[in-house]
């Protein structure tokens, strides 16, 4: 894989948020974890003490969308930006058999949870975002939460140059994809690399390029999407 060219030279040589790890508890709720990651200590033990309740109060059914994640960020009152490219659900995933059993049960809580975003103060912006001002974010705001091809996800540290044996699969969807929701939490600005947490593992940072994370999140069936949190 070549190299892209990103100019990285605004952004200071390096960033690292700390958060408290999270891992998973099945094989669907990799975005609550992340989004634990991401909550105050006290907000953190509510949700987790309360996790059934929680879940089914938000109305999810063994699996979660990234705007499902967006209505927890704002249940916890978390100030945060959702970016996708995709407004709703991408007519292309209703062609894959096993994916429109997952729609038949998601489909209209999802569309209506776009369609009310608004409503609940949660802020949807439509658009790709660029990787510079992924990392300036990291730099001046705080972490972010970032759907990724589960199968592209590398790690310098673990070695993780294949979908782990630990790794759930997150989301049904196509074959080629699996998708797996991530917390970027930093970067090294001359050795072009992220730093992220990953719930599927126990408590570990990784890294890895950020070609690789770009090759991961923008793979087919991740829309781009993207939480920017603002702490």
């Amino acid at each position: 894989m070549e190299e892209s060219v990103v100019d990285l030279r605004e952004l200071p040589e390096k960033v690292f948020i700390n958060l408290r790890h999270s891992r998973q508890r099945y094989d669907w709720d990799c975005g609550i974890a992340c989004v634990l990651m991401v909550l105050t200590e006290a907000d953190r033990e509510s949700f987790t003490r309360d996790f059934v309740s929680v879940c089914k109060d938000e109305g999810f059914h063994r699996s979660t969308w990234t705007i499902d994640l967006c209505y927890l960020l704002r249940r916890y009152n978390v100030d945060h930006n959702f970016y996708t490219v995709t407004i709703g659900i991408h007519p292309g995933y209703h062609s894959n058999a096993f994916y429109r059993t997952v729609l038949a049960k998601d489909e209209q809580r999802i569309n209506s949870r776009f369609g009310e975003a608004k409503m609940y103060g949660i802020n949807v912006h439509e658009g790709s975002v660029e990787i510079v001002t992924i990392l300036r974010h990291l730099r001046l705001n705080g972490p972010a939460i970032v759907l990724t091809n589960a199968r592209l996800l590398t790690c310098d540290l673990c070695k993780l140059n294949k979908v782990s044996l630990e790794l759930r699969q997150c989301l049904p969807w196509p074959a080629g994809y699996q998708g797996h929701y991530i917390v970027l939490c930093g970067y090294n600005k001359s050795r072009r690399k992220v730093y992220y947490r990953n719930p599927s593992f126990h408590n570990r940072v990784c890294v890895m390029s950020i070609d690789a994370l770009e090759d991961a999140r923008k793979s087919y069936g991740t829309d781009e999407d993207l939480i920017l949190i603002d702490l």
